[in-house]
């Protein structure tokens, strides 16, 4: 991609003033762009790609559920430990710090063999955390569990955001970016309503939470099984050992079981060698990114438990009208980021999520209800785009990993946001409650803490790359041709191996239609031999 942040753009001073003289105009809108009736963009769809976007948004939304167990029982694991809850926010942070281990090791292996088998894998290790979690006697338990929680989280979101979105049809990439991201604030809402379900009413309070987000896994897992590897993958897989076969031979070696990983190394050192600076880059982004979410979220049930003293139920109402807003932002702003450009729609969002930080955090009465709905409807908006976005500046030989190593680098950098609201508000003591507990103005840190994100957010998005609408429109050719090749009944290799040769696929399609009208002619010039 054509993504102007090459390893070389900033070597000297005018090739950085070139650079950064381009923002202002690559944010310009295409001056043909109109949005497509979503409707027709959704029947695109075949059954094989809504079974992968299904499979790959319900993992990331369990995903979500499982790290939200921790973000809404603060208070009460806290009270059962005898511990503070800034003590036991950093069952979030480690789980965060750790998610950049996961997303490395998983990462690598989806691109290397595919992205099946590391979901699978990682879906069963939430279930044995998920149950291990709730049977923890001390902190020092918990948050060892929670790491290796952690290093289970960060692998799955590489394999299944790639699971869910690469084998679309490029006009639907976006809006299906805006609801596979949602899926995290599904997670949340489910999270939230069988904290009031489960937490309340049980005798074993928190821990029946963790002990049900051990459940649905199990099926996710029989789902996935039942789905192949996806075709992008398949593809890429062929055509890349075609390739580096092409190569041996070519040089005069011998072709050996080890090909096939040689081939992969080759590209991966390739493309790193090519886009340090923009992964660098797609780290400090998504470091933003994270800050955001896990700034506006992981400590807003206690800033509403501890010092609006909000009950349990109207503190359940208000996450999930909150998730609600997040899920339709983040759906709305995908679908947008398609017309008017990812990075254009993004940076409206952050205006806008800017600007409803004072209602966020000021009201100590229902009117939150509002307040929340509309900050997390532009949370989950600037989140919308994202995972499409990170597949347009990924290296295609690295996809899976890139996708998923920097956005939980991003996570590993913002990791101590709720730990920072925690201990910074604990310096602010309100009046106790009328029962003598204590309070907190966590509401304050909150805002301060969000304002400062949304800004950051804004300038590096205004300073980064993204594909042009030109880009855009070879990319959506390629995959129409890629569908119609598959309808001719071209081959999955076959397809992966005339790429390897340079094939053009519009060359490639006009061959195998030549090959199918003359194999029709000849059925037909039998059918007439034996009529006759």
């Amino acid at each position: 991609m054509r993504n102007h942040m090459a390893a070389g753009w900033f070597y000297s001073p005018s090739q950085i003033r070139r650079y950064l003289l381009s923002r202002p105009t690559s944010l310009r809108p295409p001056r043909n762009a109109r949005a497509g009736n979503p409707i027709r963009i959704l029947r695109q769809l075949d059954r094989h790609q809504w079974l992968m976007f299904v499979v790959g948004w319900m993992g990331w939304m369990w995903d979500a559920f499982d790290f939200f167990t921790v973000s809404l029982t603060i208070t009460e694991i806290a009270k059962d430990f005898g511990v503070k809850n800034s003590d036991v926010s950093w069952g979030l942070t480690v789980t965060l710090m750790l998610r950049s281990v996961g997303a490395l090791i998983f990462g690598s292996i989806s691109d290397r063999y595919g992205r099946k088998w590391p979901m699978i894998f990682n879906l069963g290790l939430f279930i044995i955390l998920e149950l291990a979690s709730g049977f923890c006697k001390t902190l020092p338990q918990f948050l060892g569990v929670r790491s290796l929680y952690g290093i289970a989280m960060g692998g799955l979101f590489g394999p299944a955001a790639a699971t869910a979105l690469e084998d679309l049809p490029y006009e639907a990439r976006g809006l299906l970016s805006g609801l596979f991201e949602q899926g995290y604030a599904i997670g949340y809402l489910l999270a939230a309503i069988f904290y009031r379900a489960l937490v309340p009413t049980t005798s074993h309070g928190w821990r029946s939470l963790f002990w049900f987000g051990a459940g649905p896994p199990i099926l996710i897992i029989i789902f996935r099984l039942m789905l192949p590897e996806t075709n992008y993958f398949q593809v890429t897989k062929v055509e890349r050992e075609a390739r580096h076969k092409a190569d041996i031979l070519a040089a005069g070696g011998t072709e050996s079981k080890s090909n096939s990983l040689r081939a992969f190394w080759r590209e991966s050192s390739k493309a790193l060698k090519q886009n340090w600076v923009l992964l660098i880059y797609m780290v400090v982004l998504m470091t933003g990114f994270n800050s955001c979410s896990h700034g506006s979220q992981d400590f807003y049930p206690t800033f509403l438990k501890d010092t609006v003293r909000m009950s349990a139920t109207k503190t359940t109402v208000i996450t999930v009208v909150g998730q609600i807003g997040a899920l339709l932002g983040g759906t709305t702003i995908g679908y947008l980021s398609s017309v008017t450009g990812r990075r254009l729609t993004m940076m409206w969002a952050a205006v806008a999520g800017a600007a409803i930080v004072p209602a966020y955090v000021l009201p100590r009465d229902l009117s939150l209800i509002a307040s929340v709905f509309f900050e997390q409807f532009f949370v989950g908006g600037i989140w919308g785009p994202i995972p499409v976005h990170l597949i347009e500046l990924s290296p295609p030989a690295l996809r899976s990993l890139i996708i998923g190593l920097t956005y939980q680098l991003g996570n590993l950098a913002s990791s101590a946001s709720a730990t920072i609201q925690g201990v910074i508000g604990e310096r602010y003591p309100l009046p106790p409650a009328a029962n003598g507990t204590k309070r907190f103005a966590y509401g304050k840190v909150i805002g301060i803490f969000m304002g400062a994100v949304w800004v950051y957010l804004l300038l590096f998005l205004f300073l980064g790359p993204e594909m042009s609408q030109e880009e855009r429109e070879v990319e959506a050719e390629a995959a129409m041709q890629f569908e119609r090749l598959r309808a001719q009944g071209v081959s999955l290799a076959e397809i992966g191996a005339s790429r390897a040769k340079g094939q053009d696929l519009a060359e490639l399609e006009m061959e195998f239609g030549h090959r199918n009208a003359k194999g029709d002619h000849e059925k037909g010039l039998v059918v007439e031999h034996v009529e006759g």
